[in-house]
């Protein structure tokens, strides 16, 4: 189910798959091509092709930490969830004894300034894929490891975020309660906005019916997703399963497949202890 994308978007995508493919022809064996041909055919919604690219570049580069961490963010992607842990596993062998590097942005944020690494985007995908197996206890573990590597508001924002969650999922309030208190109303955050604002909900700064409508006036599919999932979650721990199913299918309903809360609501509702509430 590709992204809906204007046609301005869909051009210049086009256009930067393009030169990918260009630079990836002119120099098959540099890895850096192999990589950006994979991450630029994913931003068109052909997360299988992508996959496929990602797979005859680990044939070559085995040890290339980064090929295995973008094909486990395409395998959760398209719910291959063991998958993805197998390979975000093996890139966090691989990086080790590495130390961290700068994540270039495929989709630049307003500022052009990437805000993520290498490791927090292994352990942060790690986290994900393992939550959404509900194996919370794995993935509290990689969200820990996670947050390490999130040294500037824009990651600390999105790893707590689903640090919180993981532990409200365990049962673990007083952790969960602990890991808010660096979250601060007036942090610098430039993409993980939503993330933000969820846990301001979590502290109980923000309304989160105020976010929600927020989200939902937007247009943007992915926030209204991000929202809705974190405002379902939000409802869940508070014992109101019935509203957060709700939300949890309407986030279904708003069509975002490939987001993360989208994931997330999915795989939520086909877990009977939520679903049948």
């Amino acid at each position: 189910m590709p992204p809906e994308l204007d046609a301005a978007t869909r051009r210049d995508r086009d256009q930067r798959l393009a030169e990918a493919r260009e630079r990836f022809d002119a120099a098959p064996d540099d890895p850096e091509a192999v990589i950006w041909l994979g991450r630029r055919t994913a931003y068109l919604g052909r997360y299988r092709d992508a996959i496929v690219i990602f797979s005859k570049g680990i044939e070559k580069f085995p040890t290339e930490p980064r090929l295995f961490r973008h094909r486990g963010h395409r395998l959760i992607t398209t719910r291959r969830f063991d998958a993805a842990v197998a390979d975000l596993e093996t890139a966090a062998r691989l990086v080790a004894q590495r130390p961290d590097e700068v994540e270039p942005d495929g989709l630049p944020n307003a500022r052009n300034l990437p805000t993520s690494t290498l490791n927090s985007n292994i352990w942060y995908h790690l986290g994900l894929a393992r939550y959404l197996e509900g194996d919370f206890e794995k993935a509290l573990a990689a969200y820990r490891e996670c947050a390490k590597f999130s040294t500037n508001p824009e990651m600390l924002v999105a790893a707590t975020h689903w640090l919180y969650m993981t532990l409200r999922r365990l049962g673990h309030d007083r952790d969960a309660a602990a890991v808010l208190e660096p979250v601060l109303e007036g942090m610098d955050v430039i993409e993980n906005r939503d993330d933000h604002r969820l846990l301001l909900v979590d502290q109980g700064k923000l309304s989160a019916h105020d976010v929600l409508a927020e989200a939902a006036d937007s247009g943007n599919a992915v926030a209204v997703a991000t929202v809705g999932y974190g405002i379902g979650n939000w409802h869940f721990f508070n014992g109101r399963r019935r509203e957060a199913v709700e939300l949890f299918r309407r986030v279904i309903a708003g069509g975002s497949w490939a987001s993360f809360g989208y994931i997330a609501a999915e795989a939520d509702l086909a877990r009977t202890h939520v679903a049948q509430h």
